[in-house]
């Protein structure tokens, strides 16, 4: 029998939490943000980037970390690669941007694994798939999400003008409704992983 790969999951109470200087998201609206994914393709082509899955559990079930801005909008903490960037360094610079203290003694030790998704944009739209439609041969965004091994003990600094969410994998099965569809198929992706809970 194959064995499933192992995740270690430690409680959220490990987990130190303190906050850091808003980081202003650079687009107010959807149609800005589009607008700008456009600026940017005319330049330097088709668009990478790279989210992290962040676990931690809570009555022993995981729970991912989500970054939410104002009420309702939830995100993974990542984002767009440099041109000709790492992967896993892009990754690494956009957490320690997303949730590091300034301090490089607080810095968390991001330990990038394994790849579990790869998402395609086809078009200067917001939908996504989890495929590239055939007839597209020039996609705009290719986003792909990694999960991040965190370390038993960990500080964040997360932004004042977000909040970060620990969210039951329950809660985000299937609710393509509340964190659209990237973020609500997460539990599939990680179904082959056996998680070992881990009580400080």
């Amino acid at each position: 029998m194959v064995s499933s790969p192992i995740v270690n999951t430690y409680p959220l109470s490990s987990y130190t939490f303190g906050t850091k200087e808003p980081k202003m998201e650079k687009d107010t609206s959807v149609a800005d943000r589009l607008a700008r994914m456009k600026v940017n393709y005319m330049k330097e082509g088709m668009r990478t980037s790279v989210e992290a899955i962040l676990l931690v559990q809570e009555h022993n079930h995981p729970h991912i970390l989500l970054l939410q801005i104002g009420n309702t909008f939830c995100k993974l903490p990542g984002g767009r690669l440099k041109p000709g960037e790492n992967e896993i360094d892009g990754l690494k610079r956009k957490l320690s941007s997303k949730l590091a203290a300034s301090s490089s003694a607080l810095m968390p030790d991001w330990q990038i694994g394994e790849c579990v998704a790869v998402w395609w944009r086809p078009n200067f739209e917001t939908i996504m798939y989890p495929y590239c439609p055939p007839h597209i041969t020039k996609p705009k965004e290719c986003k792909k999400l990694f999960v991040v091994h965190l370390s038993e003990r960990e500080y964040f600094a997360v932004p004042k003008n977000l909040k970060l969410l620990a969210v039951p994998l329950f809660e985000l099965y299937d609710n393509v409704q509340r964190y659209g569809p990237v973020i609500s198929t997460i539990p599939q992706q990680l179904s082959r992983f056996q998680f070992n809970m881990i009580n400080g």
